[in-house]
């Protein structure tokens, strides 16, 4: 491990690292461990599970499955209604951004949340949701989004770039309110769904039995999400992923990590609008 490396590892994430890494072999030592473990058996289930919903079902692609299931339990109104907004050029781009957002809260929030309340018996707050002592990592987080934000705002002139973003497609001639900004609240929104089921459920799901590893766990799935946008995006998912994972390690929390996500992700829209003369 190079020097500077080793050097910013030992004094931001040494000490609670190591933390991790006793917890996690005291439970492999312990005799619950010598059977099935039941809180990785359902994290890494429900896991694929949400992510299966979240590509197949999930995506405004998916509607007429949901319109067919509000059918099958008497509520064909809402589905037909549904696909009327998708299909309604007026209304289809913002009903697209909601429909998005709120299958990411059922499948990244709300499944991972029954989980480990009623079948793993687990306290959220174990999650990744803690609020005591984040202050005193904020400053990480800031020189983070120093370091990321100069490389966005260099890629936000590239044509796939402003092909990908902003994922609400503003007409030419459309104000940023009502529609826009609605649609921005969303993508927002979505943000800490996907840091609670990255950064929370799965990385605090598994560290009990893979310890630090369970970042690594963590980075494939989630670096695959991004297999659709663009490559520096991907490649970049994978070191952003294990650093956010690493740091919720650290704090035990996300919502830093939160917070940061939806910078990033807000520089990338309007980077993105401003370099089509949008705004």
């Amino acid at each position: 491990m190079p020097k500077l490396v080793q050097f910013v590892y030992q004094k931001l994430l040494g000490k609670d690292l190591q933390r991790v890494r006793r917890e996690s072999q005291e439970f492999l030592a312990s005799d619950e461990a010598q059977g099935p473990d039941l809180r990785v058996i359902v994290v890494l289930l429900a896991a694929t599970a949400c992510l299966v919903f979240q590509s197949y079902i999930g995506q405004p692609s998916g509607a007429p499955w949901v319109a067919r299931a509000l059918r099958w339990v008497g509520l064909a109104s809402w589905g037909d209604g549904l696909l009327r907004l998708l299909d309604d050029p007026h209304t289809r781009e913002l009903t697209r951004m909601v429909y998005w957002a709120a299958a990411r809260a059922i499948s990244y929030v709300i499944v991972p949340g029954v989980c480990i309340k009623l079948v793993i018996g687990d306290s959220l707050l174990d999650y990744g949701l803690r609020v005591r002592g984040m202050l005193g990592s904020v400053w990480i987080y800031l020189v983070m989004a120093a370091i990321m934000i100069p490389p966005v705002l260099a890629f936000s002139t590239t044509e796939s770039f402003q092909e990908t973003y902003p994922f609400y497609n503003l007409a030419a001639d459309e104000p940023l309110w009502p529609k826009f900004l609605i649609a921005e609240f969303c993508y927002v929104l979505q943000f800490f769904a996907l840091e609670f089921f990255f950064r929370g459920f799965l990385v605090h799901g598994l560290r009990r039995r893979f310890g630090v590893y369970s970042v690594l766990v963590m980075m494939v799935p989630y670096c695959m999400i991004h297999f659709q946008k663009p490559l520096p995006e991907a490649c970049g998912a994978i070191g952003a992923g294990i650093v956010l994972g690493l740091l919720s390690l650290k704090g035990r929390s996300i919502w830093w990590g939160a917070v940061l996500h939806v910078l990033v992700a807000l520089t990338m829209d309007f980077a993105s609008l401003w370099q089509r003369g949008l705004i």
